[in-house]
């Protein structure tokens, strides 16, 4: 049901980032050129990054991709998971659940981090079932 990304995945996960990126999931677009640079280092490699991708019935119904960090803080490695993307026909089928499960399994990490739109409700209903906490600091950027 997961597996790493390969180069053959390039248009479907192409149009499902875009399709990430149009959706209510996130505050903004980005450029194409960004998510065309993204897969270009996952093919790289996996240093800072890996990109999931979910199957079903043989069938790509959705990614996740994951930044690589450590943290001082945390006390070890942290994977801050980038992205969630399902198909829209395939929601609410228990895939994302699957998903930490193969995480958990598949990974070895102090803390998994994540980010959420304060509308996405049925996202944040599940991290919060899976134990997921906010945090309780503001967040900067610098570009």
């Amino acid at each position: 049901m997961f597996r790493k990304i390969s180069e053959k995945d390039k248009n479907e996960y192409l149009s499902m980032a875009k399709d990430f990126y149009s959706s209510p999931a996130v505050s903004h677009n980005i450029p194409t050129q960004f998510i065309e640079n993204t897969f270009d280092e996952l093919m790289k490699s996996d240093t800072y990054a890996d990109c999931i991708i979910f199957e079903e019935n043989e069938m790509i119904v959705g990614y996740s991709l994951l930044a690589k960090t450590f943290s001082q803080e945390a006390g070890g490695y942290v994977i801050w998971i980038e992205e969630i993307f399902v198909k829209e026909n395939y929601r609410g089928k228990g895939i994302g659940k699957k998903f930490f499960e193969y995480l958990d399994k598949n990974y070895s990490f102090s803390r998994l981090r994540l980010e959420a739109e304060k509308n996405n409700d049925k996202a944040i209903k599940l991290y919060k079932s899976l134990g997921f906490e906010e945090l309780g600091y503001l967040q900067y950027i610098k570009e």
